[in-house]
């Protein structure tokens, strides 16, 4: 028996070279995402424990240039450090956002990743943490250094002057040194400038004071004694933890965050290898029903039930375990082609070896040989039960009315649980509707893939006259074959419609909410610019104060963060411009006037003061940020707005009470609008400075969509592979339909159907299948993607369902061109059987 298995292998190549491609893309996908995952996570844990090599004891503190309460390191506490028994250095670090412009004046980097620190020489004149492959590090206030890739970038040289901006003004500086790092800003796209000590404490801190500290030790001393002697130095915001236990915790947390990522890349390999279930399945019935007689005659010469269902599982094992081989070493390939890919996009993975675990490879064959053997194990059950007799006679054992009604039945049921499932978790809001609303898709997709079958007949029904009528009698052949091996039929178009569920489900969820960013960007903005920070921090005052001054500002208003504590509750506030926030921002009032801030009162959105209870000239009870109390009247109530807190506040009451100056964004309203010239006159009133973004309403729609965009454009690429393992479902159908109906095609050739009608019966047959399994898709995709945009619908505003019909009508005219293209071969081979052999075949 297994020498008969392998001769099958061997026998039929060009039909199990398709189960092979399906395995081997799902294989692929799996063992390329737990080696791609492996190598980085490696890569990471090992940066991040090199970092940690010569240190000790790390130091850790919160503070902020912006907020008093947080202390810092002095540097009188470094100096008694670094008096310690044991210490060999302590080395103070104080950092923020450092952004380098470009020749053309842009910035190098993406902005969140774009950091700035202090360069801290030892003894020896040097910092540890840096290697200088060029010059020197900055021992001047006018002196940086930047990471080699940065100043590559930049096409910058030792000497040349280089424009930074922190969260000031920019400034020039004059290029110490040029060095290499494995820091993660660094690694991750940005940049890395180092200045002077002093010069780095004034911008991020203040003077004499760092924000963490790292302490090496002197040969033999024990880390552990250095940090309970370091401890009682340090101010009470300040941790410190040995550099071994900072380096496990680093490298636990990059496994967590690497987990998201894993399981995501997994569960679309697993959809796919869902999908090459029916295909493998189709394949496997296709052979059986090619070796009937062969089968047969081994249970006449005594082979028993088990030793026939043994003999095709064993072919199935045999072919999983080719697919799996083959699909590992793309896997592979596919690793190593992500982590380049990285590099494209900005990023950078640490230098590392390609890390090949044995879960990885035991995951790959258990994957490939398990999901090929189930796959089969049915067609093999089928092909044991047939009696030798009726097989040698060429009658094969048909489905009972029984076995139907109990299929059909339980399909059903599942149907329904599924669908009442997805209505119910519809009904709430939040994650835990949506995990309602995943288990009923899944039991929906089960079911309705039981059902198929029987929903092909009255489907295809609807469509025969019109094939009849447009395509004559290849138009009513193809309709006729479509149905006539309904399990088959099912089975490949549930492949499709698995697939087209998906992709779907994503575009209805996708451009409903991209619509819905659009229209709470178009709806509550009416400010022609945004200026912020590309590293997403504050804005400094003084930007304010320049935009202020700039040419053709009309009306101009920062959002600032502030919070006011009223009753015990603390309410977040938004610090405005009294008179020119209502020319920047759609602010309908339903009580009172927004003239009230120009008086020192504030304005509160009318879904906070109807669950407080206030109303417009109400005076409230409130302390500020700094502690003070006072009291504020609330001069209006106005609809909500997305783009600012509940709560508007005066500017400068916020100033008066605030601390500090926390401007997120600052809103501009120009003269005749949003145009080039304007947009340069605020570049130039900021000072031509790369690390200030200014973005127009189009830009700030392309910012709040752009993430919505891009998850779509991931998944569609990601459900590719699914949907091209469906495509050899439909040419595996169809050969085998080609097969069975040898003597049949014949026969129609004999009495007059040239190859021509022939090609074009197959073409249409496949067309058919494939447009069924697309609309069935289209309906679910569509009902899975209201109930989730339903659970979404209290977190987005501005929610509304929509149906993207152009994109549903391409993804149809896709199918039925896969459904073409599926076609080329089983219609050519059709095409080409001689007639009086094909009349002849049994």
């Amino acid at each position: 028996m297994f020498r008969t298995a392998l001769r099958n292998v061997l026998a039929h190549k060009a039909r199990l070279l398709m189960t092979v491609l399906a395995v081997m893309l799902g294989v692929a996908f799996v063992s390329g995402t737990l080696v791609f995952t492996d190598t980085l996570g490696n890569a990471l844990r090992n940066q991040s424990a090199k970092s940690y090599d010569d240190v000790a004891v790390a130091v850790t503190t919160y503070a902020d240039q912006r907020d008093e309460k947080t202390s810092g390191i002095t540097a009188a506490t470094l100096e008694k450090i670094q008096g310690l028994d044991g210490v060999g250095t302590a080395t103070g670090r104080v950092s923020g956002f450092a952004g380098v412009a470009d020749p053309d004046g842009r910035l190098i980097g993406n902005g969140w990743s774009n950091t700035g620190g202090n360069y801290f020489p030892g003894k020896n004149g040097k910092d540890s943490a840096y290697t200088f492959v060029d010059g020197t590090g900055p021992a001047a206030a006018d002196r940086i250094a930047l990471d080699k890739e940065t100043a590559k970038k930049g096409e910058y040289q030792v000497g040349d002057r280089v424009r930074v901006a922190t969260n000031g003004p920019v400034k020039e500086y004059v290029l110490s040194g040029v060095f290499t790092t494995e820091d993660g800003a660094v690694n991750a796209g940005g940049s890395l400038v180092l200045f002077d000590t002093e010069v780095a404490q004034k911008l991020y801190l203040k003077p004499g004071v760092f924000q963490d500290a790292n302490v090496s030790a002197a040969p033999g001393a024990s880390a552990e004694k250095l940090l309970a002697e370091v401890k009682p130095l340090l101010p009470k915001d300040a941790q410190a933890k040995t550099g071994k236990a900072l380096a496990d915790q680093q490298a636990k947390d990059i496994e967590a965050g690497l987990s998201g990522l894993n399981g995501m890349l997994l569960a679309f390999a697993g959809i796919a290898l869902f999908v090459g279930v029916f295909l493998i399945a189709n394949t496997f019935t296709m052979l059986v029903a090619q070796r009937t007689k062969e089968l047969a005659l081994m249970r006449a010469v005594g082979a028993s039930r088990r030793q026939v269902k043994r003999s095709v599982l064993l072919e199935a094992a045999v072919v999983g375990v080719i697919a799996s081989v083959i699909g590992f070493a793309i896997g592979l390939a596919l690793a190593i082609g992500l982590r380049s890919a990285m590099g494209l996009f900005g990023g950078k993975i640490p230098a590392g070896p390609l890390i090949v675990s044995p879960t990885a490879v035991l995951a790959a064959f258990a994957v490939g040989v398990l999901i090929t053997v189930l796959a089969a194990w049915l067609p093999a059950r089928r092909a044991a039960k047939i009696p030798p007799v009726a097989a040698m006679s060429s009658v094969h054992a048909t489905a009972t009315v029984k076995s139907l009604v109990v299929r059909n039945s339980i399909g059903a049921v599942l149907t329904l649980l599924g669908g009442a499932a997805i209505v119910a978790g519809a009904s709430k809001s939040g994650s835990s509707g949506r995990t309602v609303i995943a288990v009923g898709a899944f039991l929906t997709l089960i079911g309705v893939i039981v059902l198929i079958p029987l929903l092909s007949r009255p489907v295809i029904a609807l469509v025969r006259p019109l094939l009849k009528r447009l395509f004559g009698v290849s138009g009513k052949l193809a309709a006729q074959n479509a149905v006539r091996n309904p399990r088959r039929t099912g089975a490949t178009a549930s492949a499709l419609a698995i697939g087209l569920t998906l992709v779907t489900g994503i575009s209805v969820l996708g451009v409903t909410l991209g619509q819905a960013v659009d229209r709470m960007t178009t709806d509550n903005i009416k400010a022609d610019y945004m200026v912020t920070m590309a590293s997403g921090g504050p804005l400094d005052e003084s930007a304010l104060t320049a935009l202020r001054k700039a040419d053709g500002v009309s009306a101009i208003s920062p959002q600032q963060a502030a919070s006011l504590e009223v009753k015990g509750e603390y309410h977040s506030a938004s610090a405005v411009s009294p008179g020119d926030v209502q020319q920047l921002f759609t602010l309908p009032t339903v009580s009172g006037s927004l003239d009230a801030l120009g008086k020192g009162e504030i304005a509160v959105d009318k879904k906070t003061a109807k669950s407080n209870g206030w109303k417009t000239g109400d005076t409230l009870q409130v302390k500020f940020d700094d502690e003070k109390k006072g009291e504020l009247k609330v001069g209006a109530v106005f609809e909500g707005n997305e783009m600012l807190s509940p709560i508007l506040v005066p500017k400068n009451v916020a100033d008066a009470h605030g601390g500090m100056s926390d401007i997120r964004e600052i809103w501009l309203k120009t003269d005749g609008g949003a145009t080039e010239a304007n947009e340069q006159a605020l570049v130039k009133a900021l000072g031509d400075n790369p690390g200030m973004s200014i973005m127009d309403r189009q830009d700030i729609r392309d910012m709040f969509g752009g993430s919505v965009n891009l998850a779509m454009n991931i998944m569609y690429g990601l459900l590719a592979m699914a949907l091209i393992i469906a495509v050899l479902g439909v040419v595996n159908t169809l050969a085998m339909s080609v097969f069975e109906r040898q003597q049949e095609i014949g026969m129609l050739r004999a009495i007059g159907l040239d190859r021509g009608r022939v090609k074009r019966m197959i073409r249409l047959e496949a067309v058919v299948i494939s447009l069924f399994g697309a609309v069935v898709g289209v309906v679910l995709g569509m009902f899975l993607g209201w109930a989730i945009g339903q659970t979404l619908s209290t977190e987005i505003p501005e929610y509304a369902l929509v149906i993207p019909w152009d994109r549903i009508a391409v993804f149809l005219v896709l199918a039925g061109i896969v459904g073409v293209l599926a076609a080329l071969w089983p219609a050519r081979s059709a095409a080409k059987l001689n007639m009086l052999t094909a009349i002849k075949t049994e």
